[in-house]
């Protein structure tokens, strides 16, 4: 069986959450929606609010700067200053949300602004086609366009931003300081960061779903495989007692010597009953163990056909046993079985009861070595209730066998209480301990597990 899926017993809770670098990523991962924002499902408010902020922070700043520096530095008029800082900043504040619109919009403002410095009075000494404020604009909506496009539309903007600088480049004024080259190398670095940044986060979003898909699967699984389990131990339980019942019919009319014809034609009819029902649970037995044969062992016994098959299923008479051979194995235990829990407990309720310890025991051993351990067996005219509680692992003992669960061990104490009806309540406790509390009632109609 598998281990507990709330805690682990005797074991200090894991740090929780993926590493600092996966945290980040995961933030960046591509909007789903056409519209979304970047970060919209980053899982804190200020994280998602992060690119407003910058682009804001961006726009406020290079509007002004821009306007400044062609009026006094480039010599352009204050009318295509104001102009050109107006449409090659604001259309940035469009970069959270449908960055390419905003990378042409701005690409073309760009190109304008470099015809008209062209004729512009002081532009020789200075940056050309690209001025200072405009590259570290273009360079914000690349980072934007990275972390949002594919990979074949990032390609193409960084294609048709070196285009644009070759063919501005026949127009070069003289004396001017030429840009296109520096802003066709940062363009292509900024979008194969950010578009490495945004594909990882993506890889971790598919990771992340794919293994939500298969522990969903292997739970289920896990289920099935235990109703399986189950169904096989009722047939071994009930079988037994059809068994004795078909004998009883049969052997009526010798045992008991001039029955009424009507009497024994009734003892003939239970016969045949009995050995038509053990022939259906044959049947049943049969496609499970078949199943099994094909798929594998999914209930934890034995091979097909085994001696393990064949054998009486355990009970509360076998915990003793069970416990004993656990203080055998280092770990100490400490039972308390009432008297006539076993002959009070139906033969559903009496396996149950011993699986339940079993697994509680099981997990003890692999994730608290070395800790006391109570088992408590306790029966009244109602229910039996079966507790299993542990302390945390010893301090001087050796390491735990296992230091993550996957759960599989509740489902089949859940199931097994299910089965009988009863009620299961597991969880840690303070002192880093575990719980195993199971309330199984003695009258409670069992249902079909198979």
């Amino acid at each position: 069986m598998s281990d507990r899926d709330e805690a682990r017993p005797g074991a200090p809770a894991p740090a929780g959450g993926p590493r600092a670098p996966m945290r980040f990523t995961a933030v960046l991962r591509t909007p789903a929606r056409a519209a979304e924002p970047l970060f919209a499902q980053a899982p804190k408010a200020w994280q998602r609010m992060l690119p407003y902020v910058v682009v804001g922070v961006f726009v406020v700043s290079l509007l002004p700067t821009t306007i400044t520096v062609l009026t006094n530095e480039y010599g352009a008029g204050g009318g295509w200053a104001g102009a050109l800082g107006v449409t090659q900043t604001v259309p940035l504040l469009l970069a959270v949300t449908r960055p390419l619109p905003a990378w042409m919009l701005v690409l073309a403002a760009d190109t304008i602004g470099s015809v008209v410095l062209i004729h512009a009075d002081e532009v020789a000494g200075h940056a050309w086609p690209w001025t200072p404020m405009s590259i570290v604009g273009y360079l914000l909506l690349v980072i934007c366009l990275g972390l949002r496009e594919s990979v074949r539309t990032l390609i193409g903007v960084w294609l048709v931003t070196g285009a644009v600088g070759v063919v501005l480049g026949f127009f070069e004024p003289a004396g001017v300081t030429t840009t296109s080259a520096l802003l066709f190398v940062l363009g292509g670095a900024f979008l194969a960061v950010t578009g490495a940044l945004r594909g990882l986060g993506d890889a971790q979003q598919r990771i992340a779903e794919q293994e939500s898909i298969s522990e969903a699967e292997r739970a289920r699984r896990t289920l099935l495989e235990e109703r399986a389990r189950i169904a096989r131990e009722l047939h071994d339980v009930v079988a037994h007692h059809m068994s004795v019942i078909t004998v009883q019919a049969d052997s009526a009319p010798y045992r008991l010597p001039g029955m009424p014809e009507p009497v024994q034609e009734e003892f003939a009819a239970i016969a045949a009953s009995a050995r038509e029902s053990l022939g259906e649970m044959r049947r049943l037995l049969t496609v499970l163990r078949s199943d099994r044969a094909n798929g594998g062992d999914g209930g934890g016994g034995a091979a097909p056909g085994g001696a393990g098959e064949l054998a009486p299923q355990p009970g509360i008479g076998r915990i003793q046993q069970l416990v004993e051979a656990t203080v055998r194995a280092g770990q100490p235990v400490e039972l308390s079985l009432a008297a006539g829990a076993a002959q009070a407990a139906s033969p559903a309720v009496d396996l149950s009861a011993y699986r339940i310890v079993q697994e509680a025991l099981a997990n003890v051993v692999r994730h608290a070595p070395g800790a006391e351990t109570r088992v408590s067996v306790t029966h009244d005219a109602a229910e039996v209730l079966v507790l299993v509680v542990n302390g945390p692992a010893a301090r001087d003992a050796a390491r735990a066998l296992e230091s993550s669960g996957t759960g599989h061990g509740l489902v089949g104490m859940q199931e097994r209480v299910r089965l009988t009806g009863g009620t299961l309540d597991t969880g840690p406790l303070p002192d880093g301990g575990f719980r195993v509390a199971a309330r199984l009632p003695l009258d409670h109609p069992t249902e079909d597990a198979s």
